[in-house]
């Protein structure tokens, strides 16, 4: 679908300058690498301050960000995830900005055309979704570029391909409905608007799916395979009546008419096909973790991309948002909470609800554990650390636009070499189109 378009690929210029590992920032592995090199004044800078107190990063970060803010007024949108480490999130909203999961960020900045100008903090996924939303006077950007999602690597356009081409000739492209996690490419979304389908988020996954059961074809999942499971449990789609379809680099090699006869009659009386992707950070929670805190009081609340047995043991699943809500009000009355989640997430959690005598706790962080398992961040987003944000800020108030940090439509940044893949302007309205087409329809489903 993509082939027919032209692509120019870019890197920033690398530099060698790193985090050492003994400054302690929020999570062991330190996936922070080299910075672009017009962001090297400010991690320097950074890198000075004498420790990482919350006290003294904001003080370090205010003269560059009220700085923007008086630049930009209200045309300025800061943004940021809940996963965010680093203390990322108290800052934002400490400056005023605005914190959501993947759908709230998506229709950020669709419902306030007043923001010309949308920083985000978070994934790349994400901020290609505010822009493929953006209007045309709306500009989008990340603070770190390479901020990117495994599940999303998993699932690049070029895997998923084979699978829409081999399932569409087998069984007629008005017999495929394709329905895509946010998780996934400004591509991919484009390719499952194309067919008329629609993306999901962990908040609507279950209406999306009732609507594309209403529609009486096969549904073809991309990804995650557990959330996908999740929500066959939900609406009682049988396990005999699920196929899967192999992940990353094995999808382009899974030849469907080559099958056994088994495999191929699996397919045919299927009535959902999930793409194997998943989210490592929470595909390790396993059932007995749930059973562990709620025989101590605990009421376990988990994310929909842990696995089914997860889901079924804990008191309740749902979204980050719904996560966040539920514990921030205590409405299960026990101020007891174990989290099966993003680490930073839960961590900013229990930071937000100490004062209020709430319990939070990682539904991993099990003394003596068989297998040592304890909470997952997500490194990539943890990328987009305070000398980006700052520098990103400086850099687009003084004109000096970084023109590698601008989301468009389509991009596709190679979260290891930097590299970034750009369609060209009839490329980009092609994604824009069907990618917003299969935004819409989810927004539609979700709002009525």
């Amino acid at each position: 679908m993509l082939s027919n378009f032209s692509i120019s690929t870019t890197s920033p210029t690398k530099t060698q300058q790193v985090l050492p590992i003994d400054m302690e920032i929020c999570q062991s592995d330190y996936p922070l690498d080299w910075y672009q090199q017009e962001f090297l004044p400010y991690a320097e800078s950074y890198q000075a301050l004498p420790d990482r107190d919350i006290v003294t990063v904001i003080a370090w970060m205010q003269p560059y960000i009220e700085a923007a803010k008086k630049h930009f007024g209200d045309s300025l949108l800061l943004a940021a995830h809940y996963y965010m480490g680093g203390e990322i999130t108290r800052i934002m909203r400490y400056f005023g900005g605005y914190i959501g999961d993947s759908y709230q960020l998506a229709i950020a900045a669709m419902n306030a055309p007043e923001k010309k100008v949308i920083v985000e903090s978070a994934v790349h996924f994400m901020a290609e979704s505010i822009s493929i939303l953006a209007e045309p006077d709306q500009q989008v950007y990340i603070t770190n570029p390479k901020s990117g999602c495994t599940m999303e690597m998993l699932a690049k356009d070029f895997m998923v391909q084979p699978a829409f081409t081999a399932l569409n000739t087998r069984y007629g492209q008005e017999n495929i409905m394709p329905i895509c996690y946010m998780n996934t490419s400004g591509r991919v979304k484009a390719m499952t608007g194309a067919q008329g389908g629609a993306v999901c988020t962990s908040a609507n996954v279950k209406q999306v799916f009732q609507w594309a059961l209403e529609k009486n074809k096969k549904i073809l999942f991309i990804p995650d395979r557990y959330m996908g499971e999740n929500a066959a449990h939900w609406l009682g789609i049988p396990k005999e009546k699920i196929v899967y379809w192999p992940a990353a680099d094995q999808s382009q090699h899974f030849q469907l008419t080559e099958q056994p006869a088994a495999v191929l009659k699996s397919f045919d009386n299927a009535q959902l096909i999930l793409f194997a992707s998943h989210c490592a950070v929470h595909s390790y929670y396993e059932a007995d973790m749930a059973t562990y805190w709620r025989k101590r009081g605990y009421h376990v609340l988990v994310h929909p991309e842990c696995r089914n047995d997860v889901v079924q043991a804990a008191n309740g699943c749902g979204s980050t948002a719904f996560l966040w809500d539920y514990v921030t009000h205590d409405r299960a009355s026990t101020q007891k909470y174990a989290i099966g989640t993003e680490q930073h997430m839960v961590k900013n959690l229990r930071e937000e609800v100490r004062s209020k005598g709430i319990d939070v706790v990682n539904l991993s962080d099990i003394p003596d554990y068989p297998s040592k398992k304890k909470g997952c961040g997500c490194a990539t987003m943890s990328r987009n650390d305070p000398p980006h944000l700052v520098g990103l800020l400086d850099l687009l108030r003084q004109g000096k636009l970084p023109e590698f940090n601008r989301v468009l439509p389509g991009d596709v940044v190679n979260e290891f070499s930097g590299s970034r893949e750009r369609l060209g302007s009839k490329g980009q309205e092609w994604i824009k189109l069907n990618a917003r087409r299969a935004l819409e329809n989810m927004i539609q489903i979700t709002e009525r």
